[in-house]
């Protein structure tokens, strides 16, 4: 049984820094699968901010995060973070941890590829 459990979330002034933490079960590690970081922001579609191929460590960032986010794994404590830097306010949105086995592989930031999603965690980032 896959879940998937965020924490971190919170309202901060622009400039400011967070860390999400996404707890997930031991079949989300290894070989196959892929942990991500994706976000609604109020009105708009989901999208994907970041993921990694816990197998090997592989990344890929969107183009609005690289260079103010960091997405890393704990594969011991099965622990997912997203370092955010440099928040500004459109970065405002319920962020969502998800996790996928292989059919993500050739779009990882493609929130269909991935079956598996925790409950949100919601960040605000004010002017």
């Amino acid at each position: 049984q896959v879940q998937l459990v965020e924490s971190g979330g919170d309202s901060v002034q622009a400039g400011g820094s967070l860390r999400l933490s996404c707890a997930g079960s031991e079949y989300t590690y290894g070989y196959g699968y892929w942990l991500g970081w994706f976000r609604q922001p109020p009105g708009k579609e989901r999208e994907g901010v970041a993921t990694i191929y816990t197998a090997s460590g592989t990344t890929y960032y969107a183009a609005s995060v690289k260079g103010r986010f960091t997405i890393s794994r704990d594969n011991a404590k099965k622990i997912l973070y997203l370092e955010m830097n440099s928040l500004k306010p459109e970065d405002t949105a319920t962020y969502y941890c998800a996790a996928c086995y292989l059919t993500c592989s050739n779009r990882p930031l493609d929130e269909r590829g991935f079956g598996y999603w925790g409950q949100g965690t919601q960040v605000t980032v004010s002017s």
